[in-house]
């Protein structure tokens, strides 16, 4: 197996940043979360190391070490070429309920009409697609989702609005993505998932993880007001599907 060229640089005196080619791609996602499999499990033996893949980069760091970045570089260099022959992670489908009620999906109208389609053509295309999950970041639980078709492709809002309500779930540029909390944000608002997307209670407060892919589909207003109840009291959970390594 070929790997991709990779380029490290220091990201302050506790850090350092691995890069891939500068693509959207799920081949250079697949090679930075086999990496990161390996580093885990073959070099980096202390529980203070934290990794955060995305898209094209690997940041490691590691708040209780200075980094001699010349030879950790050279280190981590040294192992990306010896982790040809790591066996991927187990991957899942998750399968996350949106309302496109009126009241949730507040840009459909606009959305609707810059994109010169109906609200049921943008939801049949909204829910007919399989998105990757290229990174986590912005809020604890934001998904960035890549694998939009075109015809949902769209700027983000010119103004961000202050306040977007929790779970919304929205479309910007080649991405779309839920609000895992009340937040500030510019995309463009189509519907609401049901599902809580992070829990600071948990052991792990975001289920997904990055290399997971996400479909969605539709739900009733009613549907969504049970599942709303349903994961209050606990007992609401999401469909997942593992999917071949």
């Amino acid at each position: 197996m070929n790997l991709p060229s990779i380029t490290i640089k220091p990201f302050g005196i506790h850090a350092i940043l691995m890069e891939w080619p500068n693509e959207v791609s799920e081949s250079i996602l697949d090679n930075i979360l086999l990496f990161e499999k390996y580093l885990k499990h073959k070099c980096l033996e202390s529980k203070d190391w934290e990794t955060v893949p995305a898209y094209n980069s690997l940041l490691l760091t590691n708040r209780h070490l200075v980094i001699q970045h010349d030879v950790f570089g050279n280190k981590l260099q040294d192992w990306y070429a010896d982790s040809k022959e790591i066996k991927p992670s187990k991957r899942y489908l998750w399968r996350l309920p949106v309302s496109y009620d009126a009241e949730f999906g507040i840009d459909m109208k606009e959305v609707s009409e810059k994109l010169g389609k109906t609200p049921e053509e943008i939801i049949e295309l909204h829910t007919s697609h399989v998105y990757t999950l290229y990174g986590i970041g912005f809020l604890p639980g934001f998904m960035y989702l890549g694998g939009l078709p075109k015809a949902l492709e769209l700027p983000r809002k010119p103004s961000p609005r202050l306040k977007v309500r929790q779970g919304a779930v929205g479309l910007a540029g080649k991405q779309t993505g839920i609000y895992p909390q009340e937040s500030p944000g510019g995309w463009n608002i189509i519907g609401n998932c049901s599902v809580p997307m992070f829990d600071v209670t948990k052991e792990q407060p975001c289920f997904v993880s990055v290399g997971d892919k996400i479909q969605f589909y539709q739900i009733s207003r009613a549907e969504y007001d049970l599942h709303k109840i349903e994961a209050e009291v606990g007992i609401y959970q999401p469909e997942k599907i593992e999917m071949d390594a």
